[in-house]
């Protein structure tokens, strides 16, 4: 029901073997899906060009100018090296679970729509054989059968024009004379109308209830979360963007924002002189990390951004976060990166030293 075709950003080369694969499904296309894999190792501008490139070579072992649906993301659990494009990488990635959810509906769509067409062409031909029966004289029929068959395209339009099909319902013309010059049209067996009066029915009633009756149970399983593919890569976790004092680099939002309710929620129980913490007050909390004074003094110089010597709720916040950071075994920076400043200090921020 799909085939997935997976490209590195960082090595789009196609090998022999692979072309011959791709060209070998090519009949394929509507199945095939390509995805663009690895994508945040570069920058927006090689990107655009790593995705010209591929485009390209594409629409060349295809033979199609319109290329399959292409997924560009970071489709692996490391932490992304450019993440400026994080936000396209996530709604690519849901896209692409998207339409893997959608699978066993398709699937059902596509076996319908095949069901019609097979309906569709035993009707039209069971008429061609029918007509060209009744159009069979007692004698000459060879010479009948001939004629018929140089003008079957006037018995194409007959037939369209007397039961309202479209053109594009009939067989190729060309494939149809040759198979008919095999046969004893006199042979042909009669046309059984309640048969194709069933055939009406089921076009015109059947099919349509089934499809209305598609979306609605579609909705419900959304609603319900019934049939829904989960567990594995269908869980939804946030993409990874650096770790340590790295997390959260391209990010809009402030990192430390996370968990910044429970920074608040012990903040809010220090004593604060003008909504601020004294040094004092900030040592006794941060202590009870156990990290060494060295660490401490390091992460107060990095917290205190406006270096007045106390801490608002943001630097405090900013203090816990890089006490979270060491604890979990990453280094501490020596300088407080541009994506860590709190953003009410951000215009205008400078990093001081500590003494």
């Amino acid at each position: 029901d799909r085939i997935i075709l997976l490209f590195d950003a960082h090595k789009l080369d196609i090998s022999d073997e692979f072309k011959s694969a791709i060209q070998a499904i090519r009949k394929n296309e509507d199945k095939i899906r390509i995805v663009l894999n690895k994508a945040d190792m570069m920058n927006h501008q090689q990107l655009m060009r790593v995705y010209g490139a591929l485009m390209w070579s594409l629409a060349r072992i295809l033979g199609n100018p319109e290329v399959s649906r292409v997924y560009v993301g970071s489709f692996w659990n490391q932490p992304l090296q450019y993440a400026a494009n994080r936000d396209l990488f996530e709604m690519e990635q849901d896209d692409l679970f998207a339409d893997l959810q959608e699978l066993p509906r398709n699937a059902t769509v596509r076996r319908l729509n095949d069901l019609i067409k097979r309906a569709t062409w035993a009707k039209v031909n069971a008429l061609i054989i029918s007509h060209l029966k009744c159009q069979m004289p007692m004698l000459g029929k060879d010479g009948k059968k001939k004629d018929l068959i140089k003008k079957l395209d006037e018995v194409y339009k007959k037939i369209q024009d007397e039961h309202n099909i479209p053109a594009a319902d009939f067989p190729d013309i060309d494939n149809m004379r040759e198979k008919l010059k095999k046969f004893d049209f006199s042979k042909f067996p009669v046309l059984h109308k309640e048969l194709i009066a069933k055939v009406d029915k089921m076009l015109a009633e059947d099919i349509p209830r089934l499809m209305s009756l598609m979306p609605r149970e579609q909705m419900d399983k959304k609603l319900g979360g019934i049939g829904m593919i989960k567990g594995g890569v269908f869980t939804k976790l946030a993409m990874p963007v650096g770790t340590g004092a790295d997390e959260g680099v391209g990010e809009r939002d402030w990192i430390v924002n996370r968990d910044k309710v429970k920074y608040d929620n012990v903040y809010n129980t220090l004593e604060q002189v003008d909504g601020k913490i004294t040094g004092r007050v900030a040592r006794e909390e941060l202590i009870k990390s156990k990290l060494p004074s060295k660490e401490l003094g390091k992460i107060w110089r990095l917290a205190d951004v406006d270096h007045d010597g106390l801490l608002d709720d943001e630097e405090f916040a900013l203090a816990m976060h890089l006490i979270k950071v060491k604890t979990e075994g990453h280094q501490i920076p020596e300088e407080l990166p541009a994506h860590l400043i709190p953003p009410s200090h951000r215009d205008g921020a400078q990093q001081n030293g500590f003494e």
